[in-house]
């Protein structure tokens, strides 16, 4: 009997606490939530009108100081119908691959190899950040005096060499890769501080430990290092992501958009219809298509997140 009581009084017990647990849970949701809603209600004060007025704007014809006439979604068949949009949009989806893959690859190679500590890291650190660092309307300037007219360094090195004349942004398939090359120099050292950042997180004796059990530098990077890093690398794709298809000024200072449209974006393809072309309903439409994408990549790469153990 006593024993049956005993019993009955830690059940008890188990039961109070993973009660006093779930309110212990329910309260810090709860301030969470209450020290979240003043931003939250901010931004929705700044960002509704806008939003709200753009939307309808999307379903008129009007230009830029009248609303027009309604028309529906008329502007969304119009965007998915023209072939503009759908060339906009591969070379928005090359330049987004390229940023985000092609500065993670630089950048996270970076961050394991100035790991280790030897003379001057610091320094050598600082010197990978001046991309990031640099605005980004000089650093076009510079890499257009070294590509943008035949007399420039790059194409005289290039004929130097026996290449030929080699036009970086006069011609198409050049000046996209180009462009995507320019977009990995600025993005890299963002994703090198992402992964340096994650690198450090990964306590010493986990890399002392697989050295003991003969793991190579190789099979600790994919064993150990990527699995380890996975969440920080998933977060800096997601941002990278945003940051490649809303990015307007890298393009437009590079080439405009040009030659021949082959590196126009759709963020400067629907800037050209509401500022060049006066049709703010047309650009507004690629506008709210491209956020709609942009949702649902964040939303994949967010579960992936999720999923991750570390």
């Amino acid at each position: 009997m006593a024993e049956a009581q005993a019993l009955s009084g830690a059940g008890g017990g188990v039961k109070r606490s993973a009660g006093s647990r779930s309110s212990t849970q329910t309260g810090r949701r709860a301030t969470m939530i209450g020290l979240a809603m003043p931003s939250i209600l901010l931004m929705a004060l700044i960002n509704a009108y806008p939003l709200g007025f753009a939307f309808v704007q999307s379903l008129h014809n009007g230009g830029l100081l009248r609303l027009g006439k309604f028309i529906g979604a008329a502007n969304y068949v119009n965007v998915l119908t023209d072939p503009a949009f759908w060339s906009a949009a591969w070379f928005t989806l090359l330049f987004t691959v390229c940023g985000v893959f092609g500065s993670w690859i630089v950048g996270f190679g970076l961050a394991i190899l100035l790991k280790p500590q030897f003379p001057g890291r610091s320094l050598f650190k600082v010197l990978l950040l001046l991309p990031w660092i640099v605005p980004i309307v000089v650093t076009s300037m510079s890499w257009n005096w070294l590509v943008a007219t035949p007399r420039s360094i790059l194409p005289q090195l290039a004929e130097t060499l026996g290449l030929g004349q080699v036009l970086f942004l006069a011609d198409p398939t050049m000046a996209m890769i180009t462009v995507c090359l320019f977009k990995i120099w600025i993005s890299y050292p963002f994703m090198m501080m992402m992964g340096a950042a994650a690198l450090e997180s990964i306590d010493n004796s986990v890399y002392e430990a697989a050295t003991l059990d003969g793991a190579t530098p190789r099979q600790q990077i994919r064993y150990i290092v990527l699995p380890m890093t996975a969440k920080s690398t998933y977060i800096s794709w997601i941002l990278m992501t945003m940051f490649s298809v809303n990015d307007f000024a890298t393009i437009y200072l590079m080439t405009g958009g040009g030659p021949v449209n082959a590196t126009t974006s759709l963020i400067v393809l629907a800037y050209r219809s509401v500022f060049q072309d006066f049709l703010p309903g047309y650009g507004v439409a690629i506008s709210f298509m491209m956020t709609v994408v942009l949702v649902a990549l964040s939303l994949l790469l967010f579960r992936q997140v999720r999923k991750t153990n570390f």
